[in-house]
């Protein structure tokens, strides 16, 4: 039975889709965690050990000590324990990418610079810093979009178009960056506005070479001034070439980082120009959204990274079955008091599931401060367009309550 080291984080969404795919897999799996193991939550896994994911310092030498068994992989269910699992791996002399080549695209700075070392389309961009004058990034010409570094969720991202609204978005992704603690002071990253439709690739690598999951089509537009993601459509309806091109890019990406192993997450616009990589995370895509690929491939995101790092067989190419997901955007900033039309929703034809993830009570904001959703909508179709419309019916049959905060 292989035995496996996963760092699941107090708010990661597919905690639960891990260890579910672990048992039906016969994979032993060792829980990390970043919060206290009596506060852990009903999964069925308490975590051995609760360490800092963000001070991979102290966190290594916490683990190995904590460790009493060898494992055979080390693997991090989302973005906050990425860097961490790389370091375990090379502590516990095990396989994977190297943590050179995880903080390579887990950086956006960092993958910019690289797009831009490798010839890669890349838009013009300058890093600032706390203390630097904004007239660097001026120079750039407008509109401009301002990203902090290593936050996901299209957290800390906003497009400004003037002068005065750059040096407010500097402020805001500032402090952003600071409730995060994560980079504090490490500067941001600011860059031209790519004009655009909006896609995204899910892979999996091995020995360096690329098998593509699905592409998906990203159809609402993003223009900003946030970046709320909210509708992914697989098959895409790009054409064959420009499907090609987008693969070529991300696998050229990939190599010049050094990242061979696992699941990807590519993001990327495409424009007359070309295809415009706009980040690749190594990982699945992100919250429950792995859950789409069960309708096209048979198995969950989380099932195929577990196959890969157990050296189990891997899912055959997709077949003809469309698929989508919506990321239930949050309408407000404020209190969540309820969700209603469920019911409603789950009747729409196509509608596959509906979860929800944000509970009563709990505090909700939308991009650029929020970084969560308050659920999934799936769906399943003969053709993108029907699984597309099944999705925006079931929204449509939902109404979001919200109580805002008062003023201070």
């Amino acid at each position: 039975m292989p035995r496996l080291l996963l760092l699941l984080p107090a708010a990661g969404y597919a905690n639960q889709d891990f260890i579910a795919a672990a048992r039906r897999l016969n994979i032993e799996l060792v829980a990390c965690a970043d919060y206290c193991h009596r506060l852990a939550p009903g999964w069925g896994l308490p975590p051995l050990m609760s360490v800092p994911f963000d001070q991979p310092d102290i966190a290594v030498p916490q683990v190995l000590r904590a460790l009493t068994q060898a494992v055979d992989a080390v693997l991090a269910v989302d973005d906050h324990g990425a860097v961490l699992a790389a370091q375990l791996r090379v502590a516990l002399q095990l396989p994977g990418n190297p943590p050179e080549a995880v903080a390579t695209l887990t950086d956006k700075l960092r993958f910019r610079r690289q797009q831009q070392t490798i010839g890669l389309p890349c838009p013009a961009f300058v890093e600032v810093g706390d203390d630097d004058d904004v007239g660097t990034a001026l120079a750039l010409g407008f509109p401009l979009v301002v990203k902090a570094r290593r936050l996901n969720a299209s957290r800390g991202v906003i497009r400004v178009d003037d002068a005065d609204q750059l040096r407010r978005a500097l402020g805001q992704v500032r402090r952003i960056q600071a409730r995060a603690q994560r980079d504090a002071g490490a500067g941001l990253l600011v860059e031209r506005f790519i004009p655009g439709a909006e896609v995204a690739l899910d892979g999996v690598l091995v020995h360096g070479v690329l098998q593509v999951l699905a592409v998906f089509d990203k159809p609402d537009p993003l223009d900003g001034p946030y970046f709320e993601e909210t509708l992914f459509i697989t098959p895409s309806r790009l054409p064959v070439a420009t499907q090609a091109e987008l693969i070529a890019a991300v696998q050229h990406a990939c190599a010049a980082s050094g990242v061979a192993e696992g699941m990807i997450h590519a993001e990327a616009r495409i424009n007359d120009a070309g295809v415009w990589l706009l980040e690749i995370a190594p990982r699945g895509i992100g919250g429950l959204c792995g859950r789409v690929l069960d309708a096209t491939l048979g198995m969950t995101s989380a099932e195929i990274v577990l196959r890969h790092a157990a050296g189990l067989p891997l899912p055959a190419p997709a077949g003809k079955a469309a698929a989508g997901v919506m990321m239930i955007p949050v309408p407000a900033g404020g209190i969540l008091q309820g969700i209603d039309g469920l019911d409603a929703a789950r009747d729409v034809p196509h509608v596959s599931g509906i979860e929800i993830t944000a509970q009563a009570g709990q505090l909700v904001a939308p991009p650029p401060v929020g970084a969560s959703y308050l659920g999934f909508i799936f769906s399943r179709a003969a053709t993108p367009q029907a699984a597309e419309r099944a999705l925006r019916a079931a929204h449509a049959a939902l109404t979001v309550r919200v109580q805002p905060l008062l003023a201070p």
